[in-house]
């Protein structure tokens, strides 16, 4: 079910001292984006209908927001950043990414974070960010998947860009890596060290990133065929936590594996904690890789993981963002970037070749 406006509807003989453009739409009978282009001056809007919404506007004493503002007068923008993301490594990079591109830009990022899955919440702050005045929002994935979302946000000519989406979009321009590539060449670097029976934590499984990453494990070890045995897979959360357990259940399960992947580098660091636990060294024992770069300085011994520059993604997110703002207030349409960063496989000592 899809998370319902969390507005409150202006009723008929009463006159709200904040009012909203969801209530100006309800009471003058027209769509959030007509409202939207009345704000901006679009001259697109048929007079009588402008008349409408401006005498609505009049009666329940609704102040323009800071939002059309930016869009006409001021040089800078306000950019808003709502993330719902377990991961807090990955969440602070993007954060410095993001914070460089606005000083970069001169733009001012306001930032709310949201507990993972709870859309309700992230749909109350994204709408609560368009009433303060943003310009602009980076919507990280999984926001980044929600359609009804980015349509309210578009009809309130707010410009998005998307981090960590499924693939290459039509509706909002995207800043990613190539995670099912990332995964493949991961995999084939273990396999390549002489691994075959090999581990893998799966990522949260409401990111579209977790699910690429899946897909180029199993296209390298299918590729792979006799060099490598069905892999152990456990379903991980991307946190320290799941990874953890997760290593818990696979060292339990299966003492044939010799290196576990994991989908991002918290649970690898879970998984390295669990196997010194249970005795194992790394990577004389096992070899344990991870994905993102973000703890290689704080785990012992360094983790071989894939690189995706974090932060370059953020700060290009905010100069895609306003680059479509400023397209906007010249009166141009905005357009449509997919972005692919490069990525790097960064060996470090977590992996080896397996004891024989």
């Amino acid at each position: 079910m899809k998370p319902k406006s969390v507005s409150k509807r202006a009723k008929a003989g009463k006159a709200p001292s904040s009012a909203t453009i969801y209530d100006i739409a309800a009471r003058a009978g027209v769509s959030k984006s007509t409202v939207s282009r009345v704000l901006t001056h679009n001259q697109s809007v048929d007079p009588k209908t402008r008349a409408l919404v401006l005498g609505v506007m009049k009666d329940v004493r609704f102040s323009p927001s800071a939002a059309a503002r930016n869009l006409s007068t001021r040089s800078e923008a306000r950019i808003g950043l709502v993330y719902s993301n377990p991961s807090v490594a990955y969440f602070t990079e993007l954060l410095m990414g993001a914070l460089e591109g606005s000083s970069r830009n001169g733009a001012q990022l306001v930032v709310d974070r949201c507990e993972a899955g709870n859309l309700i919440r992230a749909y109350e702050s994204a709408r609560s960010l368009v009433q303060d005045g943003i310009a602009g929002m980076i919507l990280a994935t999984p926001l980044s998947e929600e359609a009804e979302l980015i349509r309210e946000l578009l009809d309130n000519n707010i410009s998005i860009v998307g981090v960590g989406t499924s693939g290459v979009r039509t509706d909002l321009s995207c800043v990613d890596i190539d995670n099912y590539r990332a995964a493949y060449e991961m995999v084939n670097h273990l396999i390549g060290l002489g691994h075959r029976y090999i581990g893998f934590v799966k990522g949260h499984p409401g990111l579209p990133a977790s699910q690429n990453r899946w897909l180029g494990v199993q296209a390298a070890l299918k590729e792979a065929g006799s060099r490598a045995a069905r892999p152990r897979v456990v379903q991980g959360y991307n946190t320290y936590r799941s990874g953890v357990d997760a290593a818990d259940q696979i060292l339990s399960k299966d003492r044939k594996i010799t290196a576990i992947f994991a989908s991002n580098d918290d649970m690898a660091a879970g998984v390295m904690s669990m196997a010194h636990r249970k005795g194992f060294n790394v990577p004389q024992d096992i070899s344990v890789v991870g994905f993102d770069d973000t703890i290689a300085g704080i785990v012992w011994p360094e983790l071989t993981t894939v690189r995706q520059p974090i932060a370059e993604i953020g700060a290009t997110a905010i100069q895609l963002i306003m680059e479509n703002i400023r397209a906007i207030r010249a009166g141009a349409a905005p357009k449509i970037q997919n972005h692919l960063i490069e990525h790097t496989l960064m060996i470090r000592e977590s992996s080896a070749p397996p004891r024989q």
